[in-house]
């Protein structure tokens, strides 16, 4: 597997309708994409936001990050959506799993 976690923040002056037309086509984008494993994102109450994506190796990962529609988006990202944000990317994970069954 392989892990990118973004972290942002959006800019006070954001266009929220356009931003959202934005996500909704690039996570529809992402999975469509080979190797796509799945992604959640999660707000902070002081507006930070972290997505987590998850890739199947780093060749995937990488190919989204060049995907032409991707780029032309990440461009207007950084003019019009974000404040700032920081990009981490890890290949093999250390995880770690723990889930409790129901008796049955």
């Amino acid at each position: 597997m392989f892990l990118v976690v973004f972290r942002n923040r959006k800019r006070a002056d954001l266009d929220a309708a356009a931003y959202a037309v934005d996500a909704d086509a690039m996570a529809a984008l992402a999975r469509a994409q080979p190797g796509f494993l799945g992604f959640k994102s999660y707000a902070a109450e002081d507006g930070e936001v972290i997505t987590l994506s998850e890739w199947a190796d780093e060749a995937s990962a990488r190919a989204w990050g060049r995907q032409a529609e991707h780029a032309r988006v990440q461009g207007r990202g950084r003019a019009e959506y974000y404040e700032s944000y920081t990009l981490f990317a890890c290949d093999q994970p250390r995880v770690h799993r723990f889930g409790q069954h129901a008796a049955t």
